[in-house]
């Protein structure tokens, strides 16, 4: 007879799966809490694939794609910014671009840090989220206001809800940037 095949439970430590089911542990009790979980998901959705950079007075900075060609790092340079050069941030010595056009530049995989003054941020800030916003909703309101032609009884054939457009002209003013 082969000495592989076992004819009885208990011969050779073989031991009786019904009895290994009382000891195991549900699925249930294998899953992580409500807490847990929404932790796992706040990490799995909030991790960083670029490191967190100390702030320069006076400077705002950012990380730039060397391969974004809407938003070119020469786009960025003719606004103002500026390559952040390896010995002005402690620590990212190892960040530093060793050879090529970013040589002795903070580098990410293919992110590099750039800076700008804090007065030419501002003003690109207030330029781009809020007087070109402020803009456009005068552009939609006027455009509005012409559709407010009639029909053949008379009835107007557009009309503007809420309050929302009448104070558009007020001048508000920009925010201060942070970032």
């Amino acid at each position: 007879m082969d000495s592989r095949l076992k004819k009885s439970l208990s011969a050779g430590g073989r031991e009786n799966r019904a009895a290994l089911d009382q000891v195991r542990s549900a699925p249930e009790d294998q899953f992580v809490s409500s807490d847990e979980r929404r932790k796992m998901w706040k990490d799995e959705w909030t991790q960083r694939a670029l490191p967190d950079v100390p702030s320069i007075p006076g400077w705002h900075l950012c990380w730039l794609s060397t391969t974004n060609s809407y938003d070119s790092i020469d786009r960025r340079i003719r606004l103002g910014y500026v390559p952040v050069k390896a010995e002005e941030i402690q620590g990212f010595e190892n960040n530093k671009v060793k050879a090529g056009e970013h040589a002795g530049f903070i580098s990410c995989n293919e992110m590099l840090l750039y800076k700008i003054p804090m007065e030419l941020y501002q003003d690109v800030m207030a330029h781009f989220h809020h007087e070109a916003p402020l803009e456009e909703a005068s552009k939609i309101r006027v455009q509005a206001e012409s559709v407010g032609g009639r029909d053949s009884r008379g009835r107007h054939l557009g009309q503007i809800e809420g309050d929302g457009l009448e104070d558009i002209d007020t001048p508000t003013p920009a925010p201060v940037f942070h970032g």
